[in-house]
């Protein structure tokens, strides 16, 4: 029989003597810091545009009315084939594309999406799968149109804290199928695509600085989309359609582009005068007018693409990076601030030093044979599922149930006549 060792009676048991454990010969070191770099970056864009003529046959409203409230003329409508899966994949492409790097050297793979196809699996997982990204973590993250910066944020710190090497962050997102196509006050806004980037760990300095994240849950009911767990539906409002109060949601973003800009520069030791161009959500071309009247610069330091592809949440903050990259408006040490707002209520902002990455030019017998085990890796990807789906189709004939003979529950013994007659009565 075991000795006693104090639990049995009662006794708390005494706790060992530590100083008499031997000690590891190799003590846990914390890896040096390391340096976050954007390296690759590409987009997605459904093929179908819808102006504002367009909408004008299918809601009350005006192009004059938009463009003049909103700044957008067009945005990219998805279609059926285009989902939040299928172009976060082929942004990611792009990137990977972009920086010269395989899919099986990525560790982590983050995806910023609120109109995932489903709750789990993740879209990220998806995209992972569909890469062949076969050594990478992959997770979705729910931020709004916050999501990528914040998943910029997780990725760098990774990166930098010597835990990962490579990741990939993707805001891909279909608002169209979320919105209430007779409210004018939101269908005329939102448009659907996907933007990815490539981060790489260097001893160089440069890229991600630093960040600030934010979060008011007091605003959750200025703007949502209520969905499975909802139970009580508050009037005027329907289950997986976008609501919004558009005139709160545009003072709290006002402010809080301002506030989360000035934070940001100074946890990163820079000033106004040292920001080379801006890059903010693309929610509204009056929010981003009226944020940079409350910090006191010129709009040209705000990039904006909101007129060609209106608020494509999670995506914008991406896409507006990619275009404006190949404007010439990143050029090598640039300082550049990100800056997200949406649901939540959140808000992020990230400083980042723009570092040269040589394009390769499409080429050559190098860049051929590197872009052919990209290909080869896709390639393979698709048909390692098919055999692993197959496999395990296989398996659960072959093998049946792995728990052919439990019970979850005991069954019930049978009643008596005489319990039966006194439940009756």
């Amino acid at each position: 029989m075991a000795a006693n060792d104090g639990r049995l009676n009662g006794n708390r048991a005494q706790p060992p003597d530590r100083s008499e454990r031997p000690h590891a010969t190799h003590a846990w070191q914390p890896r040096h810091t390391r340096y976050a770099h954007l390296t690759g970056w590409g987009i997605r864009l459904p093929e179908r545009i819808v102006t504002n003529a367009e909408l004008e046959a299918v809601v009350e409203t005006t192009d004059d009315w938009i463009r003049t409230r909103t700044g957008i003329q067009e945005r990219r409508i998805a279609n059926d084939r285009e989902t939040v899966t299928l172009m976060g994949f082929e942004a990611a492409r792009a990137a990977l594309n972009r920086a010269n790097v395989l899919p099986s050297a990525i560790d982590l793979i983050i995806v910023a999406t609120s109109t995932p196809e489903d709750i789990y699996p993740s879209s990220a997982s998806k995209i992972q799968d569909l890469l062949g990204a076969t050594q990478a973590g992959a997770f979705d993250l729910s931020a709004a149109c916050s999501g990528f910066v914040y998943g910029l944020n997780m990725a760098a710190q990774a990166i930098r804290s010597g835990s990962i090497n490579t990741a990939l962050v993707i805001g891909s997102e279909v608002n169209s199928r979320v919105l209430d196509w007779t409210d004018r006050s939101t269908c005329v806004l939102f448009g659907d695509g996907a933007g990815a980037v490539l981060l790489e760990g260097s001893d160089q300095a440069g890229g991600f600085m630093d960040a600030v994240l934010g979060s008011d849950g007091s605003g959750a009911e200025l703007l949502g989309i209520p969905t499975i767990g909802t139970t009580n539906l508050p009037e005027g409002r329907q289950m997986h359609k976008l609501h919004m109060d558009g005139r709160e949601v545009f003072r709290f973003a006002v402010h809080i582009i301002t506030e989360s800009v000035r934070q940001v520069l100074d946890k990163a030791g820079l000033s106004l005068a040292d920001v080379d161009l801006i890059v903010p959500h693309q929610a509204n071309q009056r929010i981003l007018s009226a944020a940079a009247r409350n910090l006191n610069v010129s709009e040209a330091l705000f990039y904006s693409n909101v007129h060609r592809y209106g608020n494509t949440s999670a995506a914008s903050i991406p896409i507006a990076l990619y275009e404006a990259e190949r404007e010439g408006r990143l050029k090598p040490n640039d300082n550049v601030i990100v800056v997200g707002f949406g649901g939540g209520l959140t808000w992020a902002a990230a400083a980042l030093q723009w570092q040269s990455v040589q394009e390769r030019a499409p080429k050559g017998l190098a860049y051929r044979l590197s872009q052919g085990r990209r290909e080869l890796q896709y390639i393979t990807a698709f048909w390692r599922a098919r055999a692993l789906k197959t496999y395990r189709r296989l398996e659960a004939a072959l093998r049946g149930s792995p728990a052919k003979h439990a019970n979850l529950r005991e069954s019930a013994p049978a009643k008596g006549k005489e319990e039966s007659a006194r439940d009756k009565r």
